[in-house]
């Protein structure tokens, strides 16, 4: 038995069951994961292997004589008449009948709605009041042709959940307690049937993410993807509190039937999922329209009656195209309904949308053999979760960007919120954990941004988010791996120090190089790193040697004196192509002194004299097309190339805007957006 498992075994002693034992009886049985776990954690809780066995016995006997089948509900009430009583395991459910002053049970595969039930067995299990539970129930049958009321013959004799039927919540945390961070990520991953060491850290926040809906009211989240990589798993085999939905709906029964005065789906279930987003075409438009308001406020109106709902609203789809087509034709909304594609208020009110493409198809290998917790034990504890509230939980450490809006901000503090419960449901946890989680849940809003951009530019543009921590108050931009043309030209603003820039080689060949310039204490020293090819390295120095010149002019001659400078040119595209490129470095060195980062998306174009004389760049249409193809939104252009502008592409002439420039210093001050 691995550490983790032992440690797990005796921390959390008869809740935790080993995941393979789950595989091979669930083959045969068709009875909810939860159920199955709660009696192997009854029974197998061992790594006594002869233990195992035995319990598997008995798990499997216990199913094959006393679970009923749905098909079986005569058969099994046939029985309890024959027999006088019998014990056979359903799920029960108890509902209060003011009009008759009594308590009736429901049992779903026996197929009876009035079944006597005592008082006693409600007050010690109140969750046969909350939607049920699944337990072991001996009925007897008892047929009275007297009394008055409605009768029934069928009565619960003695009942025994088969679920968890207490939670104490201080107990799971204390018992988080003594894991660390990575054991107790690796442990949740085990919970759900998944082998830790197939799943780097960020697919593993990824899966994590599927789950905030369950511990977080009120979420709302999307996630589109290939098939078949357990995308609605959490709905089916982990959470009895969850629905999901594998059709079309109505607003009565969603949110709320006028005609019979009760509650829909969203005030009964702690999340509603829509396992094919498609599916909402087939329903009626008001289900849009009531969705729209519930997904911004939890509350709904129907009738007179105003009413609200905790449930999350989750909603899977697939794609049926590449990401990088998606992202590069069209946006990644399009695989959903017509009916909500392009409804930008609807779409705004998404938390989090989680790239489904990122995660691998389920594969055997995926499947873990090691000890996790009893769902019904995990899914208590993320019910429990839903309470508490660590919405501030960053605050401590961070403050959002100003690019985010209420609603982004809103949504972020719901997904890191998330996120804590489910790692860290203490409430303690480090500075560098709370920034990976923040970085994960701004790129899942952001996401949602990106894509409201590309539908409505106007309304909005602000899509450049970060954090900024409140010791150093540096500002860290998060984008979304799939945007940005090929990714290598940020529309983020980068660290200040770094500029991109293109070289133009011999036969008009290519690159595209980020600059990036550190400065340390010193005496004013050019420090070049890597082995560049002359051309650009004796460009670096000409504009090292005539910032030297006018330090005092652009009001940096003291740093300048005390600072030595590191360069790296990075080769982005990797052909190898060095070509003078002295302005960028001129910028970057300005950037970094001044503490200020460049424009976001801009690439800086053209070389210099010694003397600060520009040397402008034989052609624009090269440069400025791989600038386009890579993101780049703004260039920074030598005077003497205004002339070939006009020989430009339209297409670049829309999508990239020039700003020229008469000397390095102008260059500099437009480049850092301070003129």
């Amino acid at each position: 038995m691995s550490n983790l498992n032992e440690k797990v075994n005796s921390v959390f002693s008869g809740k935790v069951v080993r995941k393979d034992l789950v595989r091979k009886v669930k083959v045969g049985a068709n009875v909810p994961v939860y159920v199955l776990e709660y009696l192997l954690g009854k029974y197998c809780a061992t790594d006594d292997n002869n233990a195992i066995n035995a319990g598997l016995k008995i798990v499997n006997n216990t199913l094959a004589e006393n679970y009923v089948r749905p098909d079986e509900s005569m058969k099994a009430q046939a029985k309890v008449k024959t027999k006088g009583k019998h014990t056979f395991i359903d799920k029960v459910s108890v509902r209060l009948v003011a009009s008759e002053d009594k308590y009736w049970a429901t049992l779903v595969n026996f197929g009876y709605k009035n079944v006597h039930v005592s008082e006693n067995h409600i007050h010690k299990y109140e969750k046969l009041l909350q939607g049920g539970i699944w337990a072991q129930v001996e009925m007897e049958y008892l047929y009275e042709e007297e009394g008055s009321g409605k009768k029934s013959p069928f009565r619960i004799r003695e009942l025994k959940p088969i679920q968890i039927a207490a939670f104490d919540i201080n107990e799971y945390v204390e018992g988080r307690k003594r894991l660390s961070t990575d054991e107790w990520i690796d442990f949740l991953l085990q919970t759900i049937g998944l082998e830790p060491s197939q799943f780097t850290k960020r697919k593993k926040l990824l899966i994590f993410c599927r789950f905030i809906p369950l511990v977080e009211n009120n979420f709302n989240f999307i996630e589109l993807g290939p098939r078949g990589t357990g995308k609605s798993y959490a709905f089916q085999d982990v959470s009895p509190y969850v629905i999901l939905l594998t059709g079309p709906t109505t607003v009565a029964n969603l949110f709320y039937n006028i005609s019979k005065s009760q509650i829909g789906l969203v005030g009964i279930w702690d999340a509603v999922a829509f396992d094919e987003v498609a599916d909402l075409s087939k329903m009626p438009k008001e289900v849009i329209t009531s969705m729209k308001t519930y997904c911004e406020s939890g509350t709904f109106a129907r009738g007179k009656e105003a009413l609200s709902g905790k449930a999350s609203v989750v909603m899977f789809g697939n794609t049926n195209q590449p990401v990088e087509i998606l992202v590069h034709s069209s946006h990644l909304f399009a695989p959903l309904p017509d009916i909500i594609r392009d409804d930008i208020a609807f779409l705004d009110r998404i938390h989090f949308y989680l790239p489904g493409w990122e995660i691998d198809k389920m594969r055997n290998e995926f499947l873990t053999d090691n000890y996790g917790f009893v769902v019904d034990y995990f899914a208590e504890a993320m019910k429990e979760l839903r309470k508490r509230n660590y919405t501030e939980g960053i605050d401590r450490f961070f403050n959002l960007g100003s690019h985010l809006n209420t609603r982004d901000s809103k949504a972020v503090r719901k997904a890191i919120s998330g996120l804590l419960k489910l790692i860290h449901p203490d409430g303690e946890f480090t500075k560098d954990e709370a920034r990976e989680y923040l970085q994960v849940a701004l790129e899942g809003r952001r996401r949602v941004k990106e894509q409201l951009k590309k539908l409505a530019p106007y309304e909005y543009s602000k899509t450049s988010f970060s954090i900024i921590d409140k010791d150093s108050l540096q500002e860290t931009f998060v984008g979304v791996p799939e945007e940005g043309g090929k990714g290598l030209i940020s529309s983020d603003p980068l660290a200040p120090g770094t500029v991109y820039t293109i070289a133009v080689g011999e036969q008009s060949k290519i690159s595209i190089y980020r600059i990036e310039v550190n400065i340390l204490q010193g005496t004013g020293k050019l420090k070049i790193s890597g082995s560049l090819e002359k051309p650009m390295k004796d460009s670096f120095q000409r504009a090292f040697d005539y910032l030297k010149s006018v330090k005092d002019q652009v009001g940096v001659g003291s740093d300048f004196n005390t600072h030595d400078f590191s360069v790296e040119a990075v080769d982005l595209l990797g052909t190898g192509v060095s070509a003078p490129s002295g302005m960028a470095l001129f910028v970057a060195l300005l950037s970094a002194l001044k503490k200020q980062s460049a424009l976001p998306a801009v690439v800086v174009l053209g070389d210099m004299t010694v003397q600060g004389n520009l040397k402008p760049l034989p052609s624009l249409s090269e440069p400025l097309q791989v600038a386009l193809d890579n993101g780049a939104k703004k260039a920074i252009i030598p005077i003497e190339n205004k002339r070939h502008f006009f020989e430009v592409a339209a297409e670049i002439v829309e999508s990239v805007d020039p700003i020229f420039y008469k000397n390095p210093i102008t260059a500099a001050m437009k480049g850092l957006g301070i003129v």
